[in-house]
């Protein structure tokens, strides 16, 4: 039998729910839609037909309703990895461990983890107000490298990578996980195409940006841009997909992001229409799951 988890560990709040999310094991849904931002989850859950929890506690706003007789949790990460880190730990935590005995569960449930978000691409033809499936997700930050994942990683993607980049004397060391193929199948339409995205640890620097503060690296975008490995080329930056494909792996749970393409880094356009084209994402996104075969 598992050793009981100690309170240091498993954080519970005086009510019995989990300590950052003030959830219940009860309140989540094996379908869950992340965000990034508080207020788009009612902007996902305005589609339900019926919305029976709604909880917050800082950042982590969440709701849980039925679309179409599917049950679906909306939950909002706020943004980078370090959020992730929280989120699918303790949404596992939800699923997997009794929070009676603190002890991990025998059977395991499942979680199927959609991610809508906003995105910026780095190809030209890729126009804004377009959307994206990350097939694979490149962390250029550090949280998979403080977890035993080498089992889970695209290990050719990753090598192939950090020699073409040399980035090495910056210390950056990026790891590259898979999406779940068969997730990602149920929004494959004509509509929507595929792409590797980098995720990165900040807005400014770590995406190539430059207000009063010069980034380290200067050709950052362009650099990403060119690399190619067996006809894949870097398609988009953001900052939490690699963190989610990655946690939910090693967890054994199902990941899947979606990108609304909000600007185009070598073009120089942002998108005119930026919350009507994540309301066609969200709306997208519940059709396809209200037509799938997860429960």
């Amino acid at each position: 039998m598992d050793a009981s988890l100690g309170s240091s560990e498993l954080i519970l709040n005086a009510d019995g729910s989990i300590y950052h999310l003030n959830l219940l094991p009860e309140d989540i849904a094996d379908i869950i839609i992340t965000v990034g931002d508080p207020d788009r989850v009612k902007e996902v859950s305005k589609y339900f037909d019926v919305v029976e929890i709604r909880k917050n506690k800082r950042e982590f706003v969440t709701h849980t309703g039925t679309y179409n007789g599917k049950r679906i949790t909306a939950i909002s990460t706020g943004i980078g990895t370090d959020n992730i880190d929280i989120v699918f730990n303790e949404l596992d935590a939800l699923a997997n461990i009794d929070f009676e005995t603190r002890e991990v569960k025998q059977q395991k449930r499942t979680l199927h983890f959609i991610r809508v978000g906003t995105s910026g691409s780095l190809q030209p033809d890729i126009p804004v107000d377009s959307f994206l499936i990350s097939s694979t997700g490149i962390g250029f930050d550090n949280l998979l490298h403080f977890y035993d994942c080498g089992h889970i990683k695209n290990n050719t993607l990753e090598q192939a990578l950090t020699k073409y980049l040399d980035w090495s004397p910056y210390q950056i060391h990026p790891y590259a996980v898979d999406c779940d193929t068969g997730l990602a199948e149920l929004f494959h339409e004509n509509r929507i195409r595929y792409g590797v995205t980098v995720t990165n640890s900040g807005f400014y620097g770590p995406q190539g940006r430059s207000l009063r503060l010069a980034p380290a690296i200067k050709d950052f975008n362009e650099k990403l841009a060119g690399f190619s490995h067996e006809g894949k080329q870097i398609t988009n930056l953001e900052m939490e997909t690699a963190g989610m494909y990655g946690l939910a792996k090693l967890h054994g749970h199902r990941a899947v992001s979606l990108n609304v393409i909000l600007a185009n880094r070598a073009t120089g356009e942002f998108s005119k229409n930026g919350h009507q084209s994540i309301d066609e994402l969200i709306r997208f996104t519940l059709e396809c799951i209200s037509k799938s075969q997860l429960v």
